[in-house]
């Protein structure tokens, strides 16, 4: 009978490394879905709102923390970006992003 991944130490072991690894990348994504989905109920948005700006949120947070590392700030910081972006929402997160794509093109 063949092993089973999941009866295999190893591959457990591998997966709580891993986690432990990305765990402030992980928090930062977490945090910012968890507020970006109290910020919508909170505005009596729907429940496909709710679910769509969590995600997004969450990725786009998991996206910014690459840049926290480029930049020289503490992995601590993922933690501002997540709430940060949580809270502002993607709309201005998105809009911020343009405004300092159009000034980096010249425009």
């Amino acid at each position: 009978m063949p092993n089973m991944p999941e009866k295999d130490p190893g591959l457990w072991s591998a997966v709580l490394a891993w986690l432990i690894a990305h765990q402030p990348q992980l928090y930062a994504a977490g945090l910012s879905v968890g507020i970006a989905v109290l910020r919508v109920m909170y505005g009596s948005g729907s429940r496909r709102q709710m679910y769509l700006e969590g995600a997004l949120c969450g990725l786009v947070t998991l996206s910014l923390v690459p840049l926290l590392e480029w930049l020289g700030l503490p992995q601590s910081m993922a933690t501002f970006a997540g709430g940060a972006v949580g809270f502002l929402g993607v709309e201005k997160v998105r809009g911020y992003y343009d405004r300092v794509a159009v000034r980096q093109s010249g425009g």
